[in-house]
């Protein structure tokens, strides 16, 4: 597999959809995850990150715009010790009561699917970061439906132990703009993770297409203590 520049691959895509990261920093002190999401209807735009505790969730920026909520409000991001789940959609709070009843991340997402929006059937990705003892894994997992067809679920799950340092794994919802919507194919996407977490942040907010782009979550975390920072970006203020 080649390793892909984030934000080539970024900046070449319209539309990945929504997007999860995870990583270490070059010089292995810090665990790396990001969450964004993007829009083409004003429904999908109208919404802004906003912190949640450890974790965060999505809200309508115009209250009085939104329109169904069903798919588009949730907590993309959920802290349980010291496991950090970050998903596109409300399986987060899935792996959160799955994982808290001693289940595995792929065990907890057995009873979910792809999303019901035919004719996209969008896929729910998911990632968890266990950090524990001064040491890191994660694993990333997606859900989709059988190349188009909503009769069967295809189920991928993608484990990484021990994380090279400036490396890191993104997976997301298209491969591109379309209708119905390409879906997301193959392994995670090898990629580099380069800078501080300003750094890092500024980068996939500009690499994210003007147009389409909505919010971006970026948490760095210490890895010998757990102790964290965070930023986040919203198109709308």
């Amino acid at each position: 597999m080649k390793k892909d520049n984030i934000a080539m691959l970024l900046k070449g895509n319209p539309y990945p959809g929504r997007g999860i990261i995870i990583g270490k920093t070059p010089d292995g002190k810090k665990a790396v995850t990001a969450y964004f999401i993007m829009g083409r209807s004003s429904n999908s735009r109208n919404r802004v990150f906003v912190e949640d505790g450890e974790g965060i969730r999505t809200q309508a920026f115009d209250p009085s715009k939104l329109e169904d909520p069903s798919l588009i409000i949730y907590a993309p991001v959920r802290v349980l010790g010291n496991k950090t789940i970050v998903t596109n959609g409300d399986q987060t709070d899935t792996i959160y009561e799955g994982m808290d009843k001693q289940m595995t991340f792929e065990q907890s997402l057995r009873s979910r699917e792809f999303e019901p929006d035919g004719p996209n059937f969008t896929p729910r990705i998911s990632g968890v970061m266990h950090i524990e003892n001064g040491s890191f894994n994660y694993a990333m997992s997606i859900l989709k439906s059988n190349n188009g067809n909503p009769d069967a679920c295809n189920r991928y799950t993608f484990a990484y132990s021990n994380p090279i340092q400036g490396e890191g794994h993104f997976i997301h919802t298209y491969t591109g703009d379309g209708n119905p919507l390409p879906s997301f194919e193959g392994e995670p996407e090898w990629i580099d993770i380069e800078g501080d977490i300003d750094e890092f942040t500024a980068m996939l907010w500009d690499s994210l297409n003007e147009e389409n782009k909505v919010s971006l979550f970026v948490r760095y975390i210490d890895i010998a203590s757990g102790s964290y920072e965070t930023r986040i970006v919203n198109k709308n203020k």
